[in-house]
């Protein structure tokens, strides 16, 4: 079976981080396509057209305007949104966060390693799955 191509909203304030998922993704030749939203509030808008929704959100959690947990709530809220999974690409360590995440129903929660090489192997383990997983073939 052949992976499937992705659509992956990325949910980030963070440019260097933006920066880093892109090269991951170019230098592992993966098909996948970015969209990118600085903040909840900008992914809120891209998904109100609920036209072409993304195959998966990358959430981190710390943001402005409209943090993550907020973000996953809104999302998990809305009849046709709360299927798309999301899965937390963060810094927090914090066991709080985690669970909350867990309660509201994050598909994953996947820390971000400081180094690029761990960081590289995380996000080609998480696509990876993510493009073969069945879900994604309907």
């Amino acid at each position: 079976m052949q992976p499937k191509s992705l659509q992956i909203l990325l949910i980030e304030d963070d440019a260097i981080e933006v920066m880093k998922l892109n090269r991951t993704i170019a230098s592992l030749n993966l098909p996948h396509k970015i969209i990118e939203a600085n903040n909840g509030e900008e992914a809120l808008h891209i998904l109100e057209k609920k036209t072409s929704l993304p195959d998966i959100i990358l959430l981190d959690l710390n943001m402005p305007k409209i943090n993550g947990i907020e973000f996953l709530s809104i999302l998990k809220n809305d009849e046709i949104l709360k299927y798309i999974p999301t899965i937390i690409l963060t810094t927090s360590s914090n066991k709080k966060d985690l669970l909350e995440c867990y309660k509201i129903g994050v598909a994953g929660y996947v820390l971000k390693p400081l180094k690029y090489e761990e960081y590289v192997l995380k996000i080609q383990n998480l696509l990876g799955y993510w493009s073969m997983n069945e879900l994604m073939a309907l």
